[in-house]
């Protein structure tokens, strides 16, 4: 059986609805703005976030929410499609069309939860699978100019924590030499399948190649190949792990070369079926997969920590807690594995 197959005829019932604006200083020097979806029905409250980057947008979300939500009961299934259907932006021009998927995993992922809820159960329950303790790494840019600062500070909180990094074309042969001599570094991720962001990094062939050679043992994400960089990866293929083009199986077999290793975003896939349907074929084609976020302010971060925590726990998963976005460090933050809830329900993981 499919796995969406075990959720889709799961019915849910909405009566109301109400969205909730987020709002946080991050790491990365911006301002993240995101929206808590709550459905309401029978009871139960069932949640998503909608993680479109754009502040304008969630706005406008706010604003004209109740031309969105369907209600009544119906399958998932169903409450899918009638999703898949409606323009979630009203017509509006968007900057980037990933946002159309991560606003429609916003209310996909609410309606599962509402849907699991209502049928007094959890997500694992319902696959039929366990929670597992979550391994996360931490995901930080390095400042401009690019310093080892964040690293200390990292490190001094937990010696034992790990890596997701952005290199750019500032990174020197020192601070590389600096960086791979904490053998900390898990993924290094080259930004060059990015669009239109203000963390675009455009293919640069020496940084590639210091990447490369710095840092043998590491998971190298999203190279932008091109006829000075491609030569670069010949060889290391089975280390390239695809992040940005993901958002489904047809992106997956549209790739340069058969991968070994994926980063899974769920709000990439917009909906919980193609999600599903992709988990479940890196798992019968053997690709490793690790989870990644898109600085998640709430319930969405639990998401993907009990997405993980059923399908790839021991992954270089970019889901830390929220408290690892934040601008200045905790002096305590929680470490790694996260520890799977006592007594789950629906699709949250606390």
């Amino acid at each position: 059986m499919a796995l969406y197959d075990r959720l889709g005829d799961l019915d849910v019932t909405i009566d109301d609805w109400d969205f909730d604006r987020r709002v946080r200083d991050t790491s990365s020097g911006f301002e993240r703005v995101t929206t808590v979806l709550s459905l309401h029905g029978d009871g139960e409250v069932g949640r998503g976030e909608d993680v479109t980057y754009e502040t304008d947008e969630q706005d406008a979300l706010i604003d004209t929410a109740p031309d969105l939500v369907p209600t009544g009961t119906m399958p998932h299934r169903e409450f899918a499609a009638r999703v898949g259907e409606t323009d979630l932006f009203f017509g509006r021009d968007l900057d980037r069309d990933a946002f159309r998927d991560y606003r429609r995993w916003g209310f996909e992922s609410a309606a599962l939860d509402l849907a699991l809820r209502q049928a007094d159960t959890d997500l694992a329950t319902a696959l039929d699978r366990t929670y597992d303790p979550v391994e996360f790494v931490a995901s930080t840019r390095l400042g401009d100019p690019p310093t080892f600062d964040r690293i200390d500070d990292f490190l001094d909180h937990n010696p034992e924590l790990e890596f997701k990094l952005d290199p750019v074309s500032g990174w020197s042969a020192d601070l590389i030499d600096r960086l791979a001599d904490t053998g900390r570094v898990r993924v290094l991720d080259l930004k060059g399948q990015y669009r239109g962001t203000e963390v675009d990094q455009s293919a640069d062939p020496v940084l590639y190649e210091r990447v490369i050679e710095g840092f043998p043992e590491a998971t190298i994400e999203d190279p932008a190949l091109t006829e000075d960089t491609r030569p670069l990866f010949e060889g290391h293929e089975d280390r390239v792990s695809w992040d940005a083009p993901i958002h489904g199986v047809e992106s997956v077999e549209s790739l340069p070369w058969e991968p070994s290793v994926l980063n899974i975003k769920p709000s990439r896939f917009g909906s919980v079926a193609s999600l599903l349907d992709t988990i479940e074929h890196c798992r019968e084609h053997g690709i490793t997969c690790y989870g990644g976020g898109q600085f998640e302010l709430d319930v969405g971060r639990e998401h993907l920590h009990a997405l993980a925590s059923l399908f790839y726990p021991d992954g270089s998963n970019d889901v830390a807690p929220r408290a690892y976005n934040d601008p200045d460090l905790a002096d305590e933050l929680p470490t790694s594995p996260l520890a799977p809830p006592a007594e789950p329900s629906g699709l949250g993981w606390r």
